[in-house]
């Protein structure tokens, strides 16, 4: 492991994802005393989708903007995270791509299962899209894009968006992407103890997102048996992640079917470690990811 990064190991919380409104808290609670990010150069706004229920945004539009924007869903395995949790996240992203971000606050599991969060994505997807002149971006230059979980939701957007003729995808950001609710892979089944996320508490959220439903490619994008005609794909992984294998055997599936693919293999690393902001190989990871947004919506 990355040495900056495991002097950081014993500091890191360990949420209990058996009890979904505590772990909430904590992770809002550790978010909270974390320096607020630098939104000077910005324009922040929070907004009300209408939807079916209304679905909250933040949107960041940086004051020397590109031409695009971003749908972006935050990480937390699909039980905990929000807008303000995702702040420093989004806030970062706007001003290293000069991207127009907005970051959804979908609803949680277990209390809204699957297609919740999809559906309020996609949702979102659809608003940006009517609204692009109002946001100041070209509709053709949209893209989606997040972390773990959101990143997962991200890739599952882009598939339904694909089947119901919905507004065109110019890219996905999938940042450690949780896509298979099955434990087949190596990486799956051996990351027992693995920092901040290892099998057991990924199988957890898995859980609490499906409930007694069984998964469909659109709650699990890795079952989807044709991933031809997607948007191209940025997919970074962590070695230490337990979603690392189907992250990569999702993009040669993706290259397979003649989507172009940008994938990434951070060595040393682990599921979210990129939060260790000292850390080089955070740095180089947070600033790929946007450069790879900026080239894309360019």
């Amino acid at each position: 492991m990355d040495p900056e990064l495991e002097a950081f190991i014993p500091f890191l919380p360990d949420l209990d994802l058996n009890d979904p409104v505590t772990a909430r808290k904590d992770f809002a609670e550790r978010a909270a005393a974390t320096p607020a990010p630098d939104t000077s150069n910005m324009e922040v706004e929070d907004r009300i989708v209408p939807a079916d229920p209304d679905v909250a945004v933040r949107i960041y539009r940086p004051y020397q903007a590109a031409q695009g924007a971003i749908v972006w869903m935050h990480g937390g395995g699909g039980v905990f995270g929000n807008l303000d949790t995702e702040h420093p996240w989004a806030a970062r992203t706007a001003d290293l791509s000069g991207a127009v971000v907005i970051s959804v606050n979908y609803r949680l599991a277990p209390e809204h299962r699957y297609p919740a969060a999809l559906d309020d994505a996609y949702a979102v997807l659809i608003w940006t899209a009517e609204h692009a002149a109002e946001l100041g971006i070209d509709p053709e230059r949209i893209a989606v894009g997040g972390h773990s979980a959101g990143a997962g939701i991200a890739a599952a957007v882009a598939l339904r968006a694909r089947d119901q003729q919905g507004p065109p995808i110019r890219f996905q950001l999938l940042n450690e992407p949780g896509l298979d609710d099955r434990e087949q892979t190596w990486s799956r089944q051996h990351f027992t103890d693995t920092p901040w996320m290892n099998r057991d508490k990924i199988a957890t959220t898995w859980r609490h997102y499906l409930g007694s439903r069984p998964a469909t490619p659109y709650a699990a994008p890795a079952r989807a048996t044709d991933l031809s005609g997607l948007p191209p794909a940025y997919i970074a992984t962590a070695e230490f992640c337990p979603n690392r294998d189907e992250d990569i055997a999702y993009a040669l599936r993706l290259l397979q079917a003649g989507v172009s693919v940008d994938l990434h293999q951070w060595p040393g690393t682990f599921h979210g470690s990129q939060a260790i902001l000292s850390a080089a190989v955070s740095q180089r990871q947070i600033t790929d990811l946007a450069a790879a947004l900026r080239r894309a919506l360019a």
